[in-house]
């Protein structure tokens, strides 16, 4: 955020006016540690298992005694761009879409009728039933 303040020539107490936040809160660092260590042996796991989602590495996490919370886990999984490979589609064979294509469509045209069907009389005129 820093660079849009020298860009626009605003001092940061203008600029933190305009966004709505205290200028304390904006340069505010945080207090967290680096977590180097669980986010390597995360990506290890996910590299391994391509199919297992966050909530299964905290699983294996938590099974080789690292003690994590999900939601950590499941911030530094989205931080490091991890996601679960989807598996492939249903393989078809080829040419079966084509030989459906090919029959012939039968329509029911000729065996419904309308509700007022014309009816011949025995000298030959046509009235409505």
């Amino acid at each position: 955020m820093d660079w849009a303040m020298t860009e626009s020539d605003y001092s940061q107490e203008q600029a933190c006016a305009l966004a709505g936040i205290n200028p304390p809160v904006y340069r505010r660092r945080s207090k967290r540690p680096a977590d180097t260590k669980l986010q390597a042996r995360m990506k290890e796991l996910a590299s391994e298992r391509r199919r297992f989602g966050y909530r299964r590495v905290h699983i294996l996490l938590k099974r080789k005694d690292w003690e994590v919370n999900w939601k950590k886990l499941y911030r530094l999984y989205r931080e490091e761009g991890l996601t679960v490979q989807k598996r492939g589609g249903h393989k078809r064979a080829i040419g079966t879409r084509a030989q459906w294509r090919s029959r012939r469509v039968r329509t029911n045209a000729g065996r419904w009728t309308s509700s007022r069907t014309q009816c011949r009389m025995v000298d030959g005129s046509a009235s409505f039933a």
